[in-house]
């Protein structure tokens, strides 16, 4: 648990604080993702799961903000002024694509990795009206590499990590606002281990910490 009380994992907490002024916005962006993730986890009836993730889907168009008051991450993200922006609801449909008892299939997982890491870095970046295409790309090539790491079937591991690398060349010699720190980071730890045919670590390990802090200083 973070220090504002939020869910999120190390390797994100360490992410959100190159979010410069806007590192607290960015906690509460990965304390959502986490809550996505977790409900897909622990879904055995797909209906179910369905229902939880539109939970979410209408506490955040909610105008009269009445809907999860109560709920910890709710009330954190009301208080911060935080918007429904396109990047949020399209992160709820990305990890829908994951609830079903069937593998999901390569369509399944461009589908995932396009919305839940799209719009994640979407997100990040403040909602722009205008979602660049670096930022769908790089936050697609990160969501299979992550996903790669959280699941048990080998099937599954492979796919993403070959999906994750037909989506790297749309994130080459590309400029990066300073802004996007965070998800350029995040894409360069991502690339790192997609290129070796590698899963990524289910936990944040020594090594991926040597290598964030060497991209966050040198850019590779």
């Amino acid at each position: 648990m973070d220090e504002d009380g939020l869910e999120i994992v190390p390797l994100a907490r360490l992410l959100s604080a190159y979010g410069g002024r806007d590192a607290a916005r960015h906690r509460l962006i990965w304390a959502f993702d986490a809550r996505l993730a977790d409900i897909v986890r622990t879904t055995r009836e797909p209906v179910i799961g369905q229902m939880r993730l539109t939970w979410w889907h209408e506490v955040l168009t909610d105008a009269a903000q009445a809907k999860g008051r109560g709920d910890p991450l709710v009330d954190a993200w009301r208080a911060a002024g935080m918007a429904a922006g396109k990047g949020c609801l399209a992160m709820i449909d990305g990890w829908e694509e994951l609830i079903g008892p069937d593998t999901p299939g390569d369509e399944a997982l461009r589908a995932f990795a396009e919305r839940r890491g799209g719009g994640l870095f979407s997100a990040l970046a403040g909602e722009p009206d205008d979602p660049s295409a670096l930022l769908q790309n790089a936050g697609a090539v990160w969501a299979l590499w992550d996903l790669s790491g959280h699941v048990t079937s080998g099937a599954t591991v492979d796919r993403a990590i070959v999906l994750a690398r037909d989506y790297l060349p749309a994130t080459k010699g590309l400029p990066w606002p300073g802004a996007w720190k965070a998800q350029k980071i995040a894409l360069g730890l991502a690339r790192h281990d997609i290129l070796r045919d590698r899963a990524a670590p289910g936990s944040l390990t020594p090594g991926m910490y040597f290598h964030l802090v060497r991209i966050a200083l040198f850019g590779r």
